[in-house]
């Protein structure tokens, strides 16, 4: 299934509890790997993805994480999606910083998930949730 795609392949996945954080992060990889993405960039997506995934629960509650293969610029990429509608970051910046926690965590999951994927963006309004947006790019 590494042929050219026709159209972008979507996976939306609810996440509610724990045993979805283990759902995500295999759909994730697998999803890389039936790709034809490298093993080292699989366990990166499934690393980034549980990241993501458990920061909904403890921040939100419940939330989604949404996995699309698409290509554009001459390139395969696994977008990640995570969003929820919980209470937002208040500070954004901060919130980037490997150490800084508001649940009691080591406070490495966004800036973890950063510096794992190829590129990375986080979009919170306060009151009205969060969205992750991380791509990986097949080699």
């Amino acid at each position: 299934m590494t042929g050219r795609l026709s159209e972008p392949l979507r996976v939306r996945l609810p996440v509610s509890e724990e045993l979805d954080v283990v759902l995500a992060r295999t759909c994730g990889r697998e999803l890389a790997l039936q790709q034809g993405f490298r093993e080292a960039a699989t366990g990166a997506i499934a690393t980034a993805i549980s990241e993501v995934a458990r920061n909904i629960i403890v921040h939100a509650g419940t939330g989604e994480i949404v996995l699309e293969v698409v290509e554009g610029r001459g390139r395969r990429e696994l977008v990640v999606l995570a969003r929820d509608r919980g209470p937002g970051i208040p500070d954004l910046h901060r919130a980037m910083e490997d150490g800084y926690s508001t649940a009691g965590g080591l406070g490495l999951g966004l800036s973890s998930a950063r510096r794992l994927m190829d590129e990375f963006g986080v979009v919170s309004t306060v009151g009205k949730g969060t969205m992750v947006t991380m791509k990986k790019w097949a080699a």
